[in-house]
């Protein structure tokens, strides 16, 4: 029977949270106090070496796009300029 805390007929089981069961054989739990621990032991050093050890193992990822779309757009910007300066326009200025 479970839980409502009246008494019932059968076996009680016990309320929300102590079902009546023997307790758990076994289990070996660890703790450390708190004034104990070092939240931040060791951070700026794997901070360091992990983001090098990230970064190397993507940059072929993202390096080689990066620096064409750059080559692309100083193309685009320089191209731009000049149809839109006085020689592009006498050169290209009867096209449409």
């Amino acid at each position: 029977m479970g839980g409502g805390g009246e008494k019932m007929p059968g076996q009680y089981m016990g309320w929300w949270g102590s079902l009546g069961s023997p307790a758990q054989k076994g289990v070996t739990t660890y703790a450390l106090s708190p004034n104990r621990l070092s939240p931040l032991a060791g951070t700026t050093n794997a901070a360091i070496f992990n983001v090098w050890r990230r970064f190397k193992n993507q940059v072929l990822f993202f390096a080689p796009p990066l620096l064409a779309g750059y080559y692309l757009m100083s193309w685009a910007t320089e191209r731009n300029e000049y149809l839109n300066s006085k020689h592009g326009r006498a050169e290209f200025g009867d096209e449409v």
